[in-house]
């Protein structure tokens, strides 16, 4: 009996442990959907103001997800770097394509 309650005990730790994840993953979805419209629109220095934001969800998340969750999170974490970066530079066009390629990792990473 012991044994099974601890299977479940385990079970509902680990469930628990992803529904964390999701506000974080929901949050960075968000930030790097307005990152790539305003990117798209040629506004480097917005597109950083959202990029910021869904790159600390985006890490927040990354602290908690498994798997191939883990694997898009971090992939995501490492694209709004680079958005972030080049966006600081005012090259709005490669910081886009950072950021939308953060957003496939993030839309991934949340299924």
């Amino acid at each position: 009996m012991k044994k099974l309650t601890t299977v479940y005990a385990s079970a509902l730790l680990l469930l628990s442990l992803s529904v964390f994840a999701e506000p974080h993953l929901d949050q960075a979805i968000e930030h790097a959907t307005a990152a790539v419209e305003h990117g798209k629109a040629g506004h480097a220095s917005v597109l950083v103001e959202h990029a910021v934001p869904a790159l600390e969800h985006a890490m927040a998340g990354a602290l908690v997800a498994k798997g191939t969750a883990k694997s898009h999170t971090d992939n995501a974490v490492t694209d709004l770097e680079e958005a972030i970066k080049h966006g600081k530079m005012d090259h709005a066009d490669i910081a886009t394509t950072y950021a939308e390629t953060a957003l496939e990792h993030l839309k991934a990473a949340d299924k």
